[in-house]
């Protein structure tokens, strides 16, 4: 039976207003505190997380429109990470409590087993000009290729030149028929190389000139009738699906060297549990969800230090994963010839220039401290802190349980929202040295040492 909340009558409605956006910052807070049950509060709370930097604070209010504070988020590093014979320290910006010390752990892990290996299997980025056309589909496929396509890659020329000089540049335009599926539906499918920028403006640009382009070629010939003219652009939009911006990030040791220190389980009985882990994410999207969203755990965390677009990976890893039409493992595992490898295979769109990455502080030290990164190094960097987190994930499941690792990093939100003392979280944590830490029983520790029986007599 659901519990009717009773409201509380101090608190204010939010009512609709006009012009929000053209208020300054200090009138948004104040129209928007005024809803609150202690306005001063409310307004307090929101200024306390300005910065004290008033040019810093100035960047973070244009990122987006109506800003009215900074929301933060924990900044960590994982140490030791040997990635193609080289040593980072990854940035990490996340505030689920494991996933640091998760990917730090792997990273310890494989230093001594020869690290992280990866290839850049591909770079290429998609866009469509998506529209609708009302005639016949071989007069427009040999109008397209015979006079259109070299003229779309010419009237672009103003927009690509810089992008060219780099090395990218628009790689192939295609006419792809769609009607089979959408009655009149038609793509120009153009695939682009963008270098160490993520690309999007780059992109986007292009294909409207494409379809002004088009369209006018189209408008202008005498080869169609006056239907087939009115060719209909419905949008033109990048996919952040780019199954051909591709890495794969890779570790392998001897089995042997699996065998757990503590002497907890043997190298076998480790094996042959991880297999079979990974085997049951390829075959049952319920488990493989889980598991990719691990994966995601280790490269939002990633991206976001970064200042990337952490929702246009998520979408892309999660397609990726369904493209053979069921639900898969983004990561897989082969034991042949006495050798455990473990891999990823992602596709990964990420930037190194543009956007918020010259401009955000926390992003630039980010890359600073990956010895300035180019998109390239960037994937493989953030491609290999997945794998790592699936592994660290995979190899608690398989032995000591997920929640041991969990609960101790989750031990320090318990205690914080307890209101915990320096003495009492000593005491509480030194409890919890060798046993796995529930809720329940912190609860009961830190009532013993209040000397009461339930939390409601301290209220």
């Amino acid at each position: 039976m659901a519990i009717e909340k009773k409201r509380n009558p101090l608190v204010k409605d939010m009512e609709s207003i006009s012009g929000f956006s053209k208020l300054s910052k200090e009138a948004k807070m104040e129209w928007l505190c005024g809803h609150f049950e202690n306005p001063e509060s409310a307004y307090e709370m929101l200024s306390s997380y300005w910065h004290n930097d008033k040019a810093v604070q100035k960047l973070h209010d244009e990122f987006i429109e109506n800003t009215i504070s900074n929301y933060y988020m924990p900044f960590g590093v994982a140490p030791n990470f040997l990635i193609n014979n080289k040593m980072y320290t990854v940035p990490m910006a996340i505030e689920e409590s494991s996933v640091v010390a998760a990917a730090a752990k792997a990273a310890n892990f494989w230093l001594n087993r020869g690290g992280f290996k990866t290839t850049i299997i591909s770079t290429t980025k998609i866009g469509h000009v998506h529209f609708a056309y009302w005639g016949d589909y071989e007069k427009l496929l040999n109008f397209f290729e015979g006079h259109v396509k070299a003229l779309l890659f010419s009237e672009a020329e103003d927009l690509t030149r810089n992008m060219r000089a780099r090395g990218g540049g628009i790689k192939d335009i295609q006419l792809i028929n769609k009607t089979d599926e959408e009655p009149n539906y038609y793509q120009l499918y153009a695939t682009f190389e963008t270098c160490d920028s993520m690309g999007a403006n780059f992109i986007n640009s292009c294909l409207e000139q494409f379809s002004r382009t088009f369209k006018r070629e189209i408008e202008n010939s005498d080869l169609f009738t006056e239907r087939e003219k009115e060719l209909q652009v419905i949008m033109c939009i990048l996919s952040n699906y780019t199954p051909e911006c591709l890495i794969r990030a890779e570790v392998s040791c001897k089995v042997e060297d699996l065998e757990d220190e503590k002497k907890e389980y043997t190298w076998q009985e480790f094996v042959d549990k991880f297999e079979k882990a990974v085997h049951i994410a390829r075959i049952e999207p319920y488990r493989a969800t889980t598991h990719n969203k691990g994966i995601m755990n280790g490269i939002d965390s990633v991206v976001i230090a970064t200042g990337n677009d952490f929702r246009a990976v998520e979408a892309c890893a999660h397609t990726y994963a369904a493209k053979s039409g069921r639900y898969r493992s983004l990561t897989d595992v082969k034991v042949e010839n006495g050798v455990f490898t473990f891999w990823i295979e992602v596709p990964l769109s990420l930037g190194t220039v543009g956007g918020i990455t010259s401009l955000h502080p926390m992003v630039r030290f980010a890359l600073e401290m990956l010895g300035h990164p180019g998109a390239q190094e960037l994937m493989a960097i953030t491609a290999v802190v997945g794998l790592a987190q699936n592994f660290s994930a995979l190899r608690s499941l398989v032995t000591s349980g997920i929640q041991k690792g969990h609960m101790k990093m989750h031990l320090l939100n318990i205690l914080n929202q307890l209101e915990a003392t320096d003495e009492e979280r000593k005491s509480i944590v030194k409890y919890f040295e060798h046993d796995t830490v529930t809720h329940a029983k912190v609860i009961e520790l830190f009532c013993e040492l209040r000397g009461v029986k339930s939390l409601a007599e301290l209220k």
